[in-house]
């Protein structure tokens, strides 16, 4: 199916045969990033669309508060009262989440995937991944990548 539809609509059909009531291996239950925008202040959605849109961006509490048009120290409040999370743990659920998609599409070095999604280090990811997923980065392409990925890194391989 992925050489005929592509990696997305093939990934989206292995996912249907088998539904976990609870996902495996610490396996966050939802996208951070596909997560309906509930916050009904206008401040934290405007921290979220732009954390989701740049993961790697420079989001420091200064910057979230200049979006939101707020002092440097409410976008914490605000955020927790909207989403029981505080902006660090939004930040890093959604660069996690752009990492994976990275690992697994993508043969980019850890190091090039941990500095676009956001992580600053190789180190910082590796953590992030261990805590969360209970795996490596390395560990989790190899499990997921797609087949295509996985055929040209084999071939590079050969190859080189």
């Amino acid at each position: 199916m992925e050489e005929d539809r592509g990696a997305g609509p093939a990934r989206d059909t292995a996912r249907e045969p088998v539904v976990f009531m609870a996902r495996p291996g610490g396996q966050s239950q939802f996208s951070a990033r596909l997560r309906p925008r509930e916050a009904g202040h206008p401040a934290v959605r405007a921290a979220m669309d732009a954390v989701s849109a740049e993961p790697g961006g420079p989001h420091t509490p200064t910057t979230l508060a200049r979006l939101g048009e707020v002092s440097a120290r409410h976008p914490s409040r605000l955020f927790r009262g909207e989403t029981g999370q505080c902006p660090a743990q939004y930040i890093e659920s959604v660069r996690l989440e752009a990492a994976q998609a990275l690992l697994a599409s993508g043969t980019d070095p850890i190091e090039a995937v941990a500095e676009g999604a956001g992580f600053g280090s190789a180190e910082t990811m590796r953590r992030a991944f261990q805590q969360t997923l209970d795996l490596s980065p390395t560990h989790y392409r190899a499990r997921f990548r797609t087949t295509a990925t996985a055929g040209a890194g084999a071939a590079a391989q050969v190859d080189g």
